[in-house]
């Protein structure tokens, strides 16, 4: 769901301004916003699996905070590795995978590049099986905030209203009524401070490593750790 890349590790010098704007904004004007765009979901399943097949499948990859990570082993009783994988940006091919360094975690994937935590009905209707623990990013999509250490999901925007952008899906564009339109603003103001609040703490305590030959080092706002989610 977010291919906006890695956090930049040297932590750009206005996101505490930033953050500063987020912590203020007007979440009537931004639910003003989201009603202008219109949403509702149509439950195609498409922001919760790959695009592509073959060589150009792009796995789905929306990112997960640490402690949304826990929640859902919670939820599910499963390993870390159960729910989240290095985001695959900024690593590069080694001779047994991925190696090197990167800045983010992403939801795990099945075998066919989709959410381990999607699923359809006979129907072919997609549904989440941890839809109440769902992370931020997955409960406010398609929108995201133009606010700098903000992530991109799906990259850029096809349509913006001020500082809310709306990223591709089919269910732009259809009648939200108010009542949910604000309860997304307010989620959306939350992912949004909790995305630079991260960017800041990860740029503040990065040091950067010299991972062994195939091995994966992640840095997140709790210090650098191994794909299992143990300290480094």
């Amino acid at each position: 769901m977010d291919d906006s890349g890695p956090t930049n590790a040297d932590s750009p010098p206005d996101l505490e301004r930033e953050l500063a704007r987020a912590r203020t904004l007007d979440t009537e004007a931004v639910a003003d916003a989201i009603e202008s765009i219109g949403f509702s979901c149509t439950r195609c399943g498409a922001c919760c699996t790959a695009h592509g097949v073959g060589e150009d499948r792009e796995d789905h990859t929306a990112t997960v905070f640490p402690d949304e990570v826990r929640e859902l082993q919670d939820t599910t009783g499963g390993e870390w590795r159960d729910v989240a994988r290095p985001i695959p940006y900024g690593l590069t091919d080694g001779s047994d995978g991925l190696e090197g360094e990167t800045f983010e975690w992403a939801l795990q994937t099945d075998g066919c590049g989709d959410c381990a935590f999607y699923a359809e009905d006979e129907n072919g209707t997609g549904a989440c099986t941890v839809h109440a623990d769902r992370p931020l990013i997955c409960q406010t999509y398609p929108f995201s905030l133009a606010l700098g250490g903000t992530s991109r999901p799906m990259g850029d925007p096809v349509e913006q209203e001020g500082l809310v952008r709306a990223h591709d899906c089919e269910g732009l564009g259809r009648e939200i009524s108010r009542t949910d339109a604000e309860a997304l603003a307010v989620t959306l103001k939350q992912r949004a401070i909790r995305e630079i609040e991260e960017t800041i703490a990860v740029s503040e305590s990065y040091e950067p490593t010299a991972p062994d030959r195939g091995e994966i080092v992640v840095h997140d706002s709790e210090g650098a750790k191994h794909p299992d989610g143990t300290p480094l």
